[in-house]
Order: structure tokens, then C-alpha cells, then sequence
């Protein structure tokens, strides 16, 4: 049988000079970064898409905070959002970023339907970016852009294979606008995306909103850098600008208290129960998958925490 090809460390090819910049916004977004933009329903994730894109165009500070370094056109598919209601989110957010308007590099795909699980679909994007050559495409929502089952590892992989590809083909920068699941407020924001684990481990960047009570919160996650996993944003009007803000040096309230783990809530949510709980009964009061409790329920056995009987869990005295 023939052997693989190897090379030795030292003799892999050099970053290209346009490679050689870690970030396209800093601490936000990497260089050339795949990632999804992540939240439940009505938590700003569109606007903050929309921001991501103002920020490589123009080569301005996202969010006022985030240097843009690396600046370029940015194609956008913005699928549930009417074209006026595009431009005028885009015009607010220029405003806020003092930049004009008329002269922004962002390019906005005008086809009714976008489909990733469909070949022409894919081929016209493809000729698209290669028109563009964009530093970053912005696709919102993913949901608008298949039929495919998002529980189905083996159907969502391919979808993220194919715009892996126009990544590396391209050396651009993907975002994907992608909504969580309801009531997953207690889960980490990766854990807490609807659909395949796929999505999550996809991303090089991601970026998760989440929303406890009136505050608004974004966690970011890199891969291959720190991230922060609180930071407080407003949606802030002043007219004719409208964009989201980090909220600068806010007193913590008790909804900003640090939240319990996943594993702290079902110890919780045992010692509170005067009875055992069942499997279901576990996930359908910390709102977590199947799958996340049951790793849970495991470590908390193997560490003698927590008992099973035919009843169901309980904690350990």
C-alpha cells in the first residue's frame, strides 16, 4: 500500500503577506474566519451581522469598539429582510460609524431564493465571489437557505463543507447568521444553536447574543484566540443613526450574575426535586439536549454525586 506524502514543519509553504494578519476585525472576527453569528429570536443578531459588514467595507471600528484590519467589499444575503428594511439598517449603522452611506462596499445578492443544498445555487455564488473576490460574505439566516434536515450531522456538513471551500478558494472571510434554540438560556452559546453539533465545531469565529432580561450580551469564541464571554451591548437610537453599542463600564445588576454550568444546573435541579427525576424530566427542566445531560448525568455518576435508580437521578448525601 502506498504511504502518505509528508512534509517536515519547517518546509510547509509560507502564509501568503494577504494570510499573514490574524484578524479582519480584531478580537471579533479572525482573518479568512468561518463562524456563526448566533441568538435566539429578537436578540440583534441581523444588526450585528450588518455592523460585522460596515466595518470590513469601510474599514471602521465594529461596533465603535473592534478595529477593522483589513478592509475590502463585503457581499451580503440578507433572506428575511425586504431590501428597504437592508438599506436602512445599513444607513443607521453608517451613521453611527460616521461613514458615508453612498460610497460603502457592501454588495447585496437581490435573488429571491438562495439555496446551499441546491448545485445551480451554489455554482452562482461561487461565480459570484469570484467577481467580488469579497473580504467577507454575509448570509442570513441560515434556516432560509436549505431544505435539509438541521439535526442530520451528515446533511449540514456538506452545506459547511461547500462554503469552507469558498473560503479557502476565495481567502475570504463567512459569516452565517444562525438562530438558538428556544429556552436554551442556560446552555454555553454553542451548545445552545439549533440543530447539528456540526454548526458549532464549523467555526473559527463565532459570535453568540443572548438576552437576560432587559441586557443584552455577546460572547465571543475563537478558535485560536481568547475570547470574552460577557460583554454588554444596547441597540442605540440617535437619529438617523441606529446601531448596537457596547454599554461602557455597567454596574452589574442580579441578572448579570455569573450563570451556573450546565453540570451546576442539574445539581440544582436534583437538590431542589424531592424525588428522582427522570432523564426527560432533567432535560426538559434545564432546556439542554438529550445528549448534553446524559454526558452530564455520567460525570456526576462517575464521581459518586449522583445516583441512578429505576425512579430516576438523585443527588448523593
Amino acid at each position: 500500500m502506498k504511504a502518505l506524502p509528508t512534509v517536515r514543519a519547517a518546509d510547509l509553504a509560507m502564509p501568503e503577506a494577504s494570510q499573514q494578519e490574524a484578524w479582519l476585525v480584531e478580537g471579533l472576527w479572525g482573518s479568512e474566519a468561518v463562524g456563526i453569528i448566533g441568538g435566539e429570536p429578537k436578540c440583534g443578531k441581523s444588526f450585528l451581522a450588518l455592523d460585522l459588514a460596515v466595518a470590513v467595507a469601510a474599514g471602521v471600528p465594529c461596533l465603535r469598539r473592534f478595529p477593522a484590519r483589513q478592509k475590502g467589499p463585503v457581499l451580503l444575503y440578507a433572506a428575511e429582510d425586504a431590501a428597504t428594511i437592508v438599506r436602512l439598517r445599513l444607513e443607521g449603522i453608517t451613521h453611527a460609524a460616521d461613514v458615508e452611506f453612498e460610497s460603502l462596499d457592501v454588495h447585496v445578492i437581490t435573488t429571491p431564493t438562495l439555496r446551499l443544498d441546491r448545485n445551480e445555487h451554489c455554482h452562482a455564488l461561487r461565480a459570484t465571489m469570484a467577481n467580488l473576490r469579497p473580504k467577507l460574505l454575509v448570509l442570513d439566516p441560515f434556516v432560509r437557505l436549505h431544505a435539509i434536515d438541521e439535526n442530520a450531522a451528515g446533511e449540514v456538513a456538506p452545506l459547511l463543507g461547500f462554503l469552507r471551500s469558498l473560503q479557502r478558494d476565495f481567502h475570504t472571510a463567512v459569516a452565517l447568521v444562525h438562530h438558538a434554540r428556544k429556552g436554551a438560556a442556560h446552555e454555553r452559546g454553542g451548545q445552545a444553536l439549533r440543530g447539528s453539533s456540526e454548526l458549532h465545531a464549523w467555526g473559527d469565529s463565532n459570535l453568540y447574543l443572548r438576552r437576560q432580561g432587559e441586557n443584552l450580551y455577546l460572547a465571543i469564541e475563537h478558535r485560536a484566540a481568547p475570547g470574552n464571554d460577557r460583554l454588554q451591548l444596547t441597540l442605540r437610537a440617535e437619529p438617523p443613526a441606529l446601531a448596537l453599542a457596547v454599554v461602557e463600564n455597567h454596574t452589574a445588576q442580579s441578572s448579570d450574575r455569573v450563570q451556573p454550568t450546565p453540570l451546576q444546573r442539574i445539581e440544582q435541579i436534583l437538590a431542589e426535586s424531592p424525588n428522582p427525576l427522570t432523564h426527560r424530566q432533567l432535560r426538559d427542566a434545564a432546556h439542554m439536549r438529550a445528549s448534553h445531560v446524559s454526558d452530564i448525568l455520567a460525570k456526576l455518576i462517575a464521581t459518586g454525586r449522583v445516583s441512578r435508580s429505576a425512579e430516576g437521578y438523585r443527588p448523593n448525601p
